[in-house]
């Protein structure tokens, strides 16, 4: 078997809500998913879905062009070391991860094997947690959204936040209280999306632990500060958890060196051989991993992970024109039994569809805020601020 070629397609997801973080909200409900399919010359077509932008992809093709896709791990190594002088971070990192996804696609579909089953899980129920990216929504709209994750059996739910304390807390309450039908003691994170410097992170987090009890903090410093997030996991009683930005596992170490995580996260975006090498070098540091965002493919390699906590579940439906061989209930995903990864894309129907503006937003979640990590107390006021600074220039 040879890959042959590669067709990329733009869908959406529809969120029925605006979504977003501390850092700003998508505009409309609708936001971009791509999807990548590998084509080959015995006809099995791989499928990878991501967030990210595709548009590194024709550029690390030619690692793989003409090779046995069933070669995953090899190539997914091919491909790091054909763009190794320019280094593989950002949407490079995209691109390999999508097309990672599809070849383990086209493995397991040659194989006649769900992809769960072919990388050695031995149950198809993968736990997962709720994450609404409710920053946008009013308290009775959180209140409804984590209402229906809970109908489907969630007891873990996760929150963001990290400007006004009060709201902070108020809405952690509410997820709280939503959780308690399937729980008496739920799980409660909170994600601050890199929008701290060191000295507020652990300052609000200790305000928030006076009030709701967490279990893990999110991204409260950048992505790289170790001694940082080392110095805010001395600081709280809460687990620090991060991972999802990085893109390598030499990303990892500094980390890992500096005893700074409790729980590794890995973006589900960015391939399934990735999320297995982070959950190894974890694994060997005695710590639990949890895959972040679009977690539908890579939910098959969380079965085969002997320290997975936990997956995120950021909403209950399927992106447009994409039908994915699984379930969401009691509390998490359950992986069916197709082929592969399951999943069916109506390319008719996606080439139908209007774009949508979604995170391309300038003051949307995808964008950092000027004034984010220069704030010295969690405050309602920064806008203004920002508003005054634009103003001067």
């Amino acid at each position: 078997m040879k890959i042959t070629g590669y067709r990329i397609l733009s869908t959406q997801h529809e969120w029925h809500r605006p979504v977003g973080d501390v850092n700003g909200v998508s505009e409309g409900t609708r936001t971009a998913v791509h999807v990548l399919v590998l084509t080959t010359d015995e006809g099995i077509e791989g499928v990878g879905l991501t967030a990210t932008s595709l548009a590194d992809v024709e550029r690390v093709f030619p690692a793989i062009d003409g090779e046995d896709p069933r070669s995953v791990t090899g190539l997914y190594d091919r491909m790091l070391a054909w763009v190794f002088k320019t280094g593989h971070a950002g949407t490079v990192f995209a691109a390999i991860g999508a097309i990672d996804l599809a070849l383990w696609d086209i493995k397991a579909k040659a194989a006649g094997e769900p992809l769960w089953r072919l990388l050695g899980g031995r149950s198809r129920f993968v736990p997962g947690y709720a994450s609404g990216l409710e920053f946008g929504l009013t308290d009775e709209e959180l209140h409804g959204l984590y209402s229906r994750f809970a109908d489907a059996g969630f007891s873990q739910a996760k929150i963001k936040g990290g400007r006004v304390l009060a709201n902070d807390v108020r809405r952690l309450r509410i997820a709280e209280d939503v959780m308690r039908r399937n729980s008496a003691d739920p799980a409660l994170m909170f994600d601050a999306n890199e929008s701290w410097h060191r000295s507020q992170a652990v300052r609000h987090i200790r305000r928030i632990e006076d009030e709701v009890d967490l279990t893990w903090v999110e991204e409260p410093l950048r992505r790289w500060d170790a001694a940082g997030l080392a110095d805010v996991r001395r600081s709280v009683a809460a687990g620090v958890a991060t991972g999802e930005n990085l893109t390598g596992l030499e990303q990892y170490r500094p980390l890992l060196a500096a005893d700074a995580v409790d729980v590794v996260q890995f973006n589900a975006s960015w391939g399934i051989t990735h999320a297995l090498r982070v959950s190894t070098l974890a694994h060997g540091q005695d710590l639990p991993v949890s895959a972040v965002g679009l977690t539908a493919v890579t939910a098959h390699a969380a079965t085969a992970m002997p320290n997975h906590l936990t997956s995120e579940v950021q909403d209950l439906g399927q992106p447009l024109g994409v039908s994915i061989d699984q379930r969401i209930e009691d509390g998490g995903i359950v992986l069916g039994d197709e082929p592969g990864a399951g999943i069916a894309v109506d390319e008719a129907f996606i080439l139908g569809l209007a774009p949508a503006a979604g995170w391309t937003r300038a003051s949307g979640p995808h964008v950092r805020p000027a004034r984010a990590g220069l704030r010295l107390v969690p405050e309602d006021t920064a806008p203004a601020v920002v508003e005054t600074l634009e103003a001067r220039r």
